[in-house]
């Protein structure tokens, strides 16, 4: 791939960051013990420690330099990079193969739609790219919100999280939760950074929120697959879910998020209870219309 579609502010900012969170002795270096000028690492021992000269690494963090692909591989190893961070620095360097920048309005794969639909006790939801919310069953509807009352263009899975107030009092560990869906929303925008939705939204929510803001500029990453999440919903208390990523093979911009509890578990019989109780809310309501 040709370096066209590299982000050098970004890559930049980026090495910056990740300098900045070590230090000599986490990377070999002898530590005087005295106060440091800057935190973290200086960038004449990065450029040091990459073999490479202090000019040349000073030119990549301003955003003059273009950096060879077993340059980056060298400074992912320096700066102690895992796999998120490492894929991220190529992304933004324009050494991995870009994919199509597809801008036309997503609707939600008829497979997954079908899967949706037959998940009647199993919250579900499809997100599309920018953390887009594409689509849900009564089950996300119960577990989160009512995704329908949200505006199409609203409907935003980070935009969510950091604004809405019923979201973010469901997680009794709110930060990690914010920090690491905002992560992936990096991840996103080092694939398509002109992305002129992405764009607004990241304004948009660097202006309303200071945590968002914060940690944006912290240029965390990450790709991840599986996980558990605790949630506290105010019908049927504490959930200890599991959730996992499947991605459509039709679109893999198109992924399927689900949540399930182990069997036997507190958490299991109170998704079963939540799920009788949106069949009883779907019943009166279609009674009341």
């Amino acid at each position: 791939m040709s370096s066209g579609n590299a982000h050098p502010g970004e890559l930049g900012a980026f090495l910056k960051a990740r300098r900045m969170e070590l230090g000599p002795a986490q990377v070999g270096l002898p530590d005087s013990g005295g106060r440091r000028r800057v935190k973290g690492l200086r960038r004449e021992e990065v450029a040091l420690l990459a073999s490479i000269s202090p000019d040349y690494y000073t030119r990549l963090e301003q955003g003059r330099r273009q950096a060879s692909e077993p340059v980056l591989d060298t400074l992912a190893r320096v700066l102690r990079l895992d796999d998120s961070e490492r894929a991220y620095l190529f992304e933004l360097s324009g050494k991995d193969a870009a994919r199509p920048r597809r801008r036309t309005t997503q609707k939600v794969q008829p497979q997954l739609r079908r899967l949706l639909d037959d998940m009647a006790t199993t919250p579900a939801v499809v997100l599309g790219r920018r953390t887009d919310i594409l689509a849900w069953n009564p089950m996300a509807a119960a577990l989160f919100t009512d995704f329908a009352r949200i505006p199409e263009n609203k409907r935003n899975f980070v935009r969510l999280v950091f604004r809405d107030p019923a979201i973010r009092a469901l997680y009794p560990d709110w930060d990690w939760v914010a920090q690491t869906s905002l992560a992936q929303l990096r991840m996103e925008a080092a694939r398509d950074p002109q992305d002129p939705r992405l764009v607004e939204l990241v304004g948009e929510l660097s202006l309303q929120d200071p945590d968002f803001r914060r940690w944006w500029g912290a240029h965390r990453v990450a790709v991840q697959g599986t996980g558990t999440k605790v949630l506290h919903h105010p019908v049927v208390g504490e959930l200890t879910l599991d959730w996992a990523f499947l991605t459509c093979t039709a679109d893999p911009d198109q992924q399927l998020i689900t949540l399930t509890a182990e069997p036997g578990t507190p958490s299991h019989d109170r998704l079963r209870i939540l799920a009788s109780w949106a069949a009883q809310s779907a019943g009166h309501s279609a009674a009341d219309h």
